[in-house]
């Protein structure tokens, strides 16, 4: 089973930006738990980070031509607006699972839209890394026909 883990956006910047609402924990240490607890579930997770809106969509594209099992994404602030992300996400057959770190219902009215939510699986926010963890088990989880 193959799952392709997807941060937007500024997300490269966990650990410096904002500790009080994100941590400070680094994506290269979010994507370490989330590769252990990939192969801990028999799964190969593949983590990806962009700030090119273009480079994350021809990722998505890619991930639909090499039949990719499952995506779990957080597009950071392109949750909010990115039609061209949601798009691309559209086309894929496989369950979507959109994280985020803090929980966007909570923030800012801006940040209580999603236009990703809507062709998701599911949405888990606001347990930071545990988010990521939570989502790679509901990919597995809906790979496998239980959710």
């Amino acid at each position: 089973m193959k799952i392709l883990c997807l941060n937007g956006i500024n997300l490269n910047m966990f650990g410096k930006r904002d500790p009080a609402q994100y941590g400070t924990i680094t994506l290269a240490e979010i994507d370490a738990q989330v590769k252990k607890l990939g192969q801990e579930l028999g799964a190969e997770v593949e983590c990806f980070q962009t700030n090119f809106e273009g480079d994350m969509v021809e990722k998505i594209h890619k991930a639909h031509a090499d039949g990719i099992d499952a995506v779990m994404i957080n597009a950071g602030a392109w949750t909010h607006y990115s039609y061209g992300i949601r798009d691309a996400l559209a086309i894929l057959t496989c369950p979507i699972i959109e994280v985020h770190m803090s929980n966007i219902h909570a923030r800012e009215a801006f940040r209580h839209q999603s236009v990703i939510a809507e062709i998701a699986r599911g949405q888990i926010a606001g347990f930071g890394v545990d988010s990521y963890l939570l989502g790679l088990r509901a990919a597995v989880s809906a790979v496998q026909g239980n959710a």
